[in-house]
C-alpha cells in the first residue's frame, strides 16, 4: 500500500479523516476477500510521517500540505493496526530511509522538517532531497524513526524497499551526477577511513542494515524486518542474468544482507516475466534461494500492477493476469521461496483482466498463515480449550475458543470437516465464538482448533465434535 504520489492510499491529499478511514478499510476488506495475510503500509516516504510524529512532520500526501495534522485529528497509523488485527492481518510500516522529499510534492516544506532543522545531513539530488547515508548522524535519525514506530505502535513487521542511495540522475547534457556526499566523505578519510568511495558508501549501508536489525530485535523479537532490493544483486547472478547493477549503482549489497541474517525475509523485486530472457523471474528466484544460508524467508515481489485489462496489448509493460498466476505457481513451485509480496493494492482493488476472480476462485481460494520464523522462536503455545455447542436461540452450531492461560492469542486456526470435505479460518485473536453451521445445515463431524502465535507456531491440535468438550 503505497502512499507517495497517492498510488494507494489515500486516493488523494486532502481528504477529511473519515474518508481516509472509509478507503483504508475498503483496503484491508479486499485483503480479507483475496485470502491475503499481511499488508505493508508505506508510513515514511520521504521524512515525513502518516502517523503521529514527533520527530516528522505530517506528510503532504494525507492532507496536501506538509505538517498539516488530518481533520478531524487521529492517527492513521493506530487505525490501520487496529483495523488489520481485527481482520487477523499482519501489518508492517514500511519506510524510505534515506529519500527526504519527493518532487511529487509541492507543497511548502514545513518548518520541523529535516532538511529545516538539520540541514547539514541533508543532500539535494536531481529535483529530490535525500538524508546522506555517510553521515552518522541521517543514519541516526532514520534508525530513532523506525524505533519510535516500533515502540509505539503494535506493527508486525519493519519494510524498507530499493531507495538507498539514490538511483543515478542526469545533467541536461546526460552526463551522470555523482551524490554530494562530499562532506561526509572527506571526514570518512579524513578520520582515517582506508575503505574506496564506493566500498564506504556500501558499508554505510550496510552498517544501517545490520544496527536497525539488531535494535528491532532488541526491542520486540516478534517484529519481522524485511526488506526489498532491486530484484538482480549483480548481473551475471545467476551467469545468464543481464541488467542493472543494484551493487554499483545503488551501493546496495542485498546479498550480504541475507547471508548475514539481518532480516527476517527478502522480497526480492522480481519485476519481470516468467520468460524474460535476461531476467526470467524463476531463475533469479532460485538465485536467490540458493543465497539463503540462514534459512529466512525468501517472498519474492511482484509487480502486480502490470496487469491489465488489454493483456499484452495494453504496452510494453503490461501482462495479462495469466502472467501473474504463473509468477505465483513458480514460486509454489521453487522449495524455500514460501509466498508473494504484491505491488500494488490498488491493482487488486481494479481486478484488472478477471485477475481477483483467477485468484478468489483459484490460487487464493484457501486462507493461509504467514509461514513460522523458527530463528525467533519456535516454541509453540499451549494447547487451547475449544468445544462446539448449539446455540438455544437461533439453532446455529458454533465454536468457542480460549486460551488455556490468561494471555493475548495472535490468531485462531479453524478447520472443519464437513460430508468429507474440510475447510480452513483464521479469526482474529478477540474472536470467541464462530458460527459452523446455520440451524437445519450440515454438522460439521470433526474441528480441529490450533492457536497461533506472532512468530506463526501452532499449539497443538485440539479435536472437538459438535457438543463434545474439546479434549484438554
Amino acid at each position: 500500500m503505497a502512499t507517495v504520489a497517492n498510488i494507494d492510499w489515500p486516493s488523494r491529499p486532502g481528504l477529511n479523516t473519515w474518508q481516509q478511514q472509509a478507503e483504508l478499510i475498503e483496503i484491508l476488506n479486499r485483503a480479507v476477500e483475496l485470502k491475503l495475510n499481511a499488508v505493508i503500509l508505506q508510513v515514511r516516504p520521504a521524512a515525513d510521517a502518516l502517523y503521529r510524529s514527533n520527530r516528522e512532520p505530517w506528510s503532504t500526501y494525507l492532507t496536501g500540505q506538509m505538517g498539516a495534522a488530518p481533520e478531524p485529528a487521529y492517527d492513521p497509523l493506530a487505525f490501520a493496526v487496529r483495523e488489520a488485527h481485527k481482520r487477523g492481518l499482519e501489518l508492517h510500516a514500511w519506510f524510505n530511509p534515506f529519500r527526504a522529499h519527493h518532487p511529487t510534492d509541492s507543497s511548502a516544506i514545513s518548518s520541523n522538517h529535516v532538511s529545516k532543522t538539520d540541514s547539514h545531513m541533508v543532500r539535494k539530488y536531481g529535483d529530490y532531497l535525500w538524508l546522506d547515508p555517510g553521515s552518522k548522524s541521517a543514519r541516526q535519525h532514520s534508525l530513532d524513526v523506525v524505533m519510535d514506530i516500533v515502540w509505539h505502535y503494535d506493527i508486525d513487521g519493519i519494510h524498507l524497499d530499493d531507495y538507498f542511495y539514490p538511483y543515478k540522475e542526469r545533467d541536461s547534457r546526460g552526463r551522470i551526477i555523482d551524490f554530494p556526499d562530499g562532506p561526509s566523505w572527506r571526514l570518512y578519510r579524513g578520520n582515517g577511513g582506508k575503505l574506496s568511495r564506493d566500498d564506504w558508501r556500501r558499508h554505510n549501508i550496510d552498517t544501517f542494515i545490520e544496527d536497525l536489525y539488531e535494535h528491532v530485535k532488541a526491542a520486540k523479537p516478534w517484529v519481522k524486518v524485511g526488506v526489498s532490493p532491486f530484484g538482480i544483486w549483480r548481473p551475471g547472478n545467476p551467469p545468464e542474468v543481464k541488467g542493472f547493477d543494484a551493487y554499483q549503482e545503488i551501493y546496495a549489497d542485498s546479498r550480504k544482507w541475507l547471508t548475514e541474517g539481518w532480516l527476517d525475509y527478502l522480497t526480492p523485486q522480481l519485476y519481470w516475466k516468467v520468460s524474460a530472457p535476461g531476467q526470467s523471474y524463476p531463475v533469479l528466484l532460485k538465485w536467490w534461494v540458493s543465497q539463503n544460508t540462514h534459512g529466512r524467508h525468501i517472498w519474492p515481489g511482484n509487480f502486480t500492477s502490470r496487469v491489465s485489462d488489454k493483456g499484452a496489448s495494453g504496452g510494453p509493460n503490461s501482462w495479462p493476469a495469466s502472467e501473474l498466476l504463473e509468477q505465483i505457481r513458480a514460486t509454489r513451485a521453487q522449495p524455500g521461496a514460501t509466498g508473494n509480496v504484491h505491488f500494488s493494492m490498488k491493482a487488486l482493488m481494479d481486478g484488472r483482466g478477471g485477475m481477483v476472480d483467477s485468484l478468489e476462485n483459484g490460487l487464493y481460494s484457501t486462507p493461509a498463515l504467514v509461514p513460522t520464523s523458527p530463528w525467533l522462536s519456535d516454541s509453540a503455545p499451549a494447547k487451547p480449550r475449544a468445544w462446539v455447542a448449539v446455540d438455544s436461540i437461533t439453532g446455529n452450531t458454533q465454536l468457542h475458543v480460549a486460551p488455556a492461560t490468561a494471555h493475548r492469542v495472535w490468531l485462531w486456526a479453524v478447520r472443519a470437516r464437513t460430508g468429507g470435505k474440510w475447510t480452513t479460518t483464521i479469526l482474529p485473536s478477540e474472536q470467541r465464538l464462530f458460527t459452523l453451521s446455520r440451524a437445519g445445515a450440515p454438522v460439521p463431524d470433526v474441528v480441529v482448533v490450533n492457536e497461533v502465535d506472532r512468530y506463526g507456531n501452532s499449539s497443538e491440535d485440539v479435536v472437538v465434535q459438535p457438543g463434545e468438550l474439546a479434549m484438554r
